[in-house]
């Protein structure tokens, strides 16, 4: 059974930064691509990053670019989505996503989900 878990959401004022983590489970993980997709309340789910098998590739929500960073530990099965300069726009319940496709843009499995609150 396929399980991501994520952690490391809060509230946090404009202009600061948050770490969101993923712990991958019950699936080789070097052999999934992983990414991060978020959701905003009355707004629809939104594609923000993602990340190739040995993550030599990486893909960014353009408004995300220079603020946002992705990376993957394979030896510890953990994707991880690094957050500065937030914005309150950025308020969003963040979900890990994991898929064999790297260029395809579905993901089979998903995370619960973690809040990020972003203040202004």
């Amino acid at each position: 059974q396929v399980q991501l878990v994520e952690s490391g959401g809060g509230l946090v004022q404009a202009g600061g930064s948050l770490r969101l983590s993923c712990a991958a489970s019950g699936l080789t993980f070097s052999n999934y691509a992983m990414g991060w997709f978020r959701q905003a309340p009355g707004k629809e789910r939104e594609f923000v990053a993602r990340i190739s098998w040995r993550g030599t590739s990486t893909v960014l929500l353009d408004s995300a670019k220079g603020r946002f960073t992705i990376s993957r530990d394979n030896a510890k099965n953990t994707v991880s989505l690094q957050m500065d300069s937030l914005k309150p726009e950025d308020t969003a319940v963040y979900y890990c996503v994991a898929d064999r496709n790297f260029f395809s843009g579905e993901y089979a499995y998903w995370g619960q989900g973690t809040q990020v609150t972003v203040s202004s």
